[in-house]
């Protein structure tokens, strides 16, 4: 079983139909400060209950830069404790929020014009939560990669040795079939289809190799 590239995989992926059910660019509230909050929550921690979380800080009108960046530490570890970590992940959303709001204004110039470099340097983010800020919050042309990438490309035999590498090799087939206006609604669809695949197909790597095979085969020649 070989993949030619990432636009095989990415291809193959969509003819399963993974996402029908999910958002239309998979991450809810795509393009809103609120995905900002659920990268950070997010870290370490299951979706659900990031979920919680969230509905925490909706109730509390807290999903907002500004509101955020003013908000007391203690009445915030107490409302995103279901998301674990919560003295830390407080304590790193007002320092983001009051970030954004010193050094770009709003969260509409966030979005036109933070870097990767940028949010690198902001306490608490590492390349992961950056590229999910810059995908799903900033509608850039950047992939997602994380540990469900690397379990269904490692069920392919790809080994890499850096998140670097993996989102290089993930994002190179993509960008050499398509227009840059689409990459990154492309790029959002690839990385929630491939941890919709893995969630959904993970008992062990002699399962995801079976899983890949038997549901790939019927959709698409490799």
């Amino acid at each position: 079983m070989h993949l030619f590239d990432s636009f095989e995989l990415f291809s193959a992926l969509e003819e399963i139909k993974l996402l029908e059910n999910s958002p239309r660019l998979w991450w809810p509230e795509y393009g809103t400060f609120e995905v900002v909050v659920g990268a950070i929550l997010t870290q370490n921690t299951q979706w659900s209950r990031v979920q919680i979380s969230l509905e925490n800080l909706r109730q509390k009108s807290l999903l907002e830069v500004e509101t955020l960046s003013q908000c007391n530490h203690e009445i915030l570890m107490e409302l995103i404790r279901p998301s674990g970590l919560f003295k830390a992940k407080a304590q790193n959303l007002i320092c983001l929020s009051c970030a954004i709001v010193e050094d770009f204004g709003s969260f509409e110039e966030f979005v036109l014009n933070v870097d990767r470099e940028w949010l690198l340097s902001q306490k608490g983010i590492g390349p992961e939560t950056a590229d999910s800020i810059l995908c799903y919050a900033c509608a850039r042309s950047v992939m997602v990669v994380d540990s469900y990438t690397a379990r269904l490309l490692n069920a392919f035999g790809y080994e890499f040795e850096s998140y670097d590498d993996l989102q290089e090799w993930c994002e190179r087939g993509i960008r050499t079939h398509t227009k840059e206006s689409k990459l990154p609604e492309l790029f959002a669809h690839f990385h929630g289809m491939i941890v919709e695949y893995v969630k959904r197909n993970s008992q062990g790597k002699r399962v995801m190799v079976e899983a890949c095979y038997n549901a790939f085969h019927e959709n698409r020649s490799f």
